[in-house]
Order: structure tokens, then C-alpha cells, then sequence
């Protein structure tokens, strides 16, 4: 594609990288084919290819920043056209780069500005989110039924602990996960534990960043991402092997630090590190001796790949591989590649559009009559669980599930019987 940014703007590193990533499309349309919304609205400027001529427009001068601004907020991100493009376009950093640029060019209405403005403040500091849940938490019973789906019920957790091991790897705590399934690191570090590697939860850690780089506020990003390398420096200096990630959705952001902060003096090869050493849980379990952990293959499951985990990792079929050789009885998926809607503020942003892909990704999910649906991300998790007929979980637990009977189970207590998919 040819291109004719101003030079101004070529000067900077975004319109460096915007140019280059512009210059490797070829038109050819393979990224539309796989895209949700694409599919959902039938509209050019709603798939990859029209998107990223509206944000080539944009960055020339030559376009109008409210317009464009409508359909980059309806993209959800997924990068299911990166996957499928045969020119390597990094359609996701380009999303990025044309919603600060929008930001830039004209300002939101006030209802918008305030909404984005409280979901930066709210869901990625741990703190605050976990004091609204759980005041919504004790508000669930009185609500009605359609708030009540979207407030999972309180899980609480005896204290455990594990005893000191010669190897050690790091796991981020996140921001929403602590809250909403605290059991799923605790299956992490049980798991780990089973192998001889002790978990390591730094408590300075905050939020991956995630939230605010696809929100268009880059620098509140990129102070996320120098307060976790911060924190997680004296383990890795004093020989933790790996910063594993139980939310691929987050593993997908940490992996992006070192292309981010590659101009920062103070963090570029801290950052650069950081990324070479972020870890899914696929890909260290993939290559230990989990011989202890068998399934009874009693039940089928079917595992939902988030977005995350299959294009912005590029693990896709890892996870199901693994889950097989332990003797899980998977299910296949039609349509696998695509978003279930959640994709991190997106299904509170487009409610409708979200809603939707939703539906149809649980209508393929439960077609073959499963008895659990397993993910990897804690977004697509509690969107699914919402409104799934049967339970959704972290693939993780089940893993800590089949730890044999000399590794016992770590209670979990309070369980809602109510909530959707409760046994």
C-alpha cells in the first residue's frame, strides 16, 4: 500500500511504525473473511481491510476523526486477521497507534469520555475493583436476574501455602482475576508446587496495562508496564525462570513491553527481558512431566481459545494438545477462531455487538453437549459464564483437579448453588 503520512508525523515512532505497517497490506482481503464484526454488520469499514485504510486516511489529514472513530471502536481486537494474513500486516498495533491519533484529532462526547475515564479507574486497580465487587457481591441476592448473571458470587479461599522450592517462577496477579476467580492461581501455583517450582506472587504487581493501551491512554500504559518490570526485578535477578500469565488476554500485553518501552533509556532492556521471559501456562506445562496429573475422561469438555491465547500468542491448539494427553475428552468447535464478545472493556463499550457474537459462540460451543466449557482468559470466562448452561473454568483448575489424591484439592468455599453453571 502506498502511503503519504506528513513528515512530521514520520518522524515520530508511531508514525514510523503506522507507516511500515501500512506499506506491507496488499488489499487482498484474506483478514476479512475472518472477522467478527465483519461478519455481524457486513460493512467494509467494520473488517480489517476498510479500518485500516480509515486509519491510513487519518494519519494523512485527509479524513474525519469522528467517523473513523466509530468503527476503530467497534473492532474488537481479536487480531484473527493477523493470523490470517499472508503479508505478516500487525493489524493490532496499528488499531492502537489510529485510536490515540483519533483521541488526538477530536474530542469524545462527555458520557463517553466519563465511562472510559471510570473503567481506567476502576478495573485496574486491584483494590478498588475487588471493594465494588464485593459490595456487589453482597448486593447479588436482592438483584435482578439479568444483573445478577454479570456478579459471579463470592469464592473464598482457605490460606495455603507451599514450601520454599529451588526453582521459581514468577505469576502476575492481575487486576480483575483476584476478585472474580482467585482460584485459578491458587490451581497455578498448585500445580507448579506438583512440579517443584514454587510460585511467586510479587505484591507490588498492578495491572498488565492492557486495559488503558487499547483505551487509547498510552502513557498510563507504559507506567503500568515500568511499575510491574519494577517490581518483579528482584525475583528475576535473584533467578526466577519465568513470569507466567493465567490470563492470556494480560500474557498478550506483557509480551508487547519490550516493543513498547524500546525507546525508554531506563527500561528498554529491562522491558526487553521481561517479554522474553513472559510465559502462558501452556508453554512451560508443555514441556514438564505432568505423568501425576490424569483425567478420569468421564466427561467431554470443549475448550474456548480466546483471541488472546490464538492470535496475539500464537498458541492456538496448544492447549487442547495438552489437555488430550492427559486424558481430557475434548470436543471440537465450529468457528473456533472467533471472538465470544467479551474482549477486555468491549462488551461494556458494545453492549449489542457483544452480545451477539456471544450467542453464537456459545451456541458452537455447546453443540456437542459438553459438561464443561475451559478457557484460558479470565474475561472470556465470566462473559461465557453469564449466560452458559453448564460450567466454565480455567483450564488450569482442572489440571489441579487431577492431581492425585497425595496432592489434595484445595477446598474452595462459598459457592453460590445458584449461580449459573453451580453444581
Amino acid at each position: 500500500m502506498q502511503t503519504a503520512l506528513p513528515e512530521a508525523l514520520l518522524a515520530t515512532p508511531d508514525g514510523a511504525d503506522a507507516d511500515a505497517i501500512l506499506r506491507k497490506c496488499v488489499h487482498c482481503g484474506f483478514c476479512t473473511a475472518t472477522c467478527p464484526t465483519y461478519q455481524l454488520l457486513g460493512d467494509e469499514r467494520d473488517g480489517p481491510r476498510g479500518r485500516i485504510y480509515l486509519v491510513k486516511s487519518l494519519l494523512e489529514g485527509v479524513s474525519d476523526g469522528t467517523a473513523t472513530r466509530l468503527h476503530l471502536d467497534r473492532c474488537l481486537g481479536c487480531r484473527a486477521c493477523e493470523t490470517a494474513c499472508p503479508s505478516g500486516v500487525q493489524y493490532g498495533r496499528l488499531l492502537d497507534i489510529g485510536r490515540v491519533h483519533v483521541e488526538r484529532q477530536s474530542a469524545r462526547p462527555l458520557p463517553s469520555r466519563t465511562v472510559r475515564w471510570l473503567l481506567r479507574r476502576i478495573l485496574p486497580r486491584r483494590a478498588w475493583f475487588a471493594l465494588a465487587m464485593r459490595a456487589a457481591q453482597r448486593l447479588r441476592p436482592i438483584m435482578p436476574a439479568a444483573l445478577r448473571r454479570k456478579v459471579p458470587a463470592h469464592v473464598g479461599l482457605p490460606p495455603w501455602s507451599a514450601p520454599p522450592r529451588a526453582r521459581t517462577m514468577i505469576v502476575l496477579r492481575g487486576c480483575v482475576q483476584p476478585a472474580l476467580a482467585p482460584s485459578i492461581n491458587r490451581a497455578m501455583a498448585r500445580v507448579l508446587d506438583a512440579l517443584g517450582i514454587q510460585a511467586i506472587e510479587v505484591e507490588e504487581d498492578v495491572c498488565c496495562g492492557a486495559l488503558s493501551h487499547h483505551l487509547a491512554a498510552a502513557g498510563e500504559a507504559l507506567d503500568f508496564a515500568r511499575r510491574n518490570i519494577d517490581a518483579w526485578w528482584p525475583p528475576i535477578e535473584a533467578g526466577a525462570e519465568a513470569i507466567l500469565v493465567t490470563a492470556s488476554g494480560c500474557g498478550t500485553m506483557v509480551k508487547e513491553y519490550g516493543h513498547l518501552l524500546r525507546l525508554d533509556p531506563a527500561y528498554a532492556e529491562k522491558a526487553a527481558r521481561v517479554s522474553a521471559m513472559c510465559r502462558d501456562p501452556v508453554e512451560v506445562l508443555a514441556a514438564e512431566d505432568l505423568g501425576f496429573a490424569r483425567s478420569d475422561g468421564d466427561s467431554t469438555i470443549v475448550f474456548h481459545p480466546p483471541c488472546s491465547l490464538q492470535h496475539g500468542l500464537r498458541l492456538g491448539g496448544r492447549t487442547e494438545q495438552l489437555l488430550s494427553q492427559l486424558g481430557y475428552r475434548l470436543s471440537g468447535i465450529r468457528d473456533s477462531h472467533l471472538c465470544c464478545g467479551s474482549a477486555g472493556s468491549y462488551s461494556i463499550l458494545q453492549p449489542g455487538i457483544a452480545r451477539e457474537l456471544r450467542a453464537r459462540k456459545l451456541e458452537n460451543l455447546m453443540a456437542s453437549a459438553p459438561s464443561m466449557i475451559a478457557t484460558a482468559n479470565i474475561g472470556c470466562m465470566s462473559y461465557l459464564q453469564e449466560i452458559s448452561p453448564v460450567p466454565v473454568r480455567h483450564w488450569i483448575e482442572l489440571l489441579a483437579d487431577a492431581l492425585p489424591a497425595a496432592l489434595p484439592s484445595t477446598p474452595i468455599v462459598d459457592i453460590d448453588p445458584g449461580a449459573p453453571g453451580a453444581k
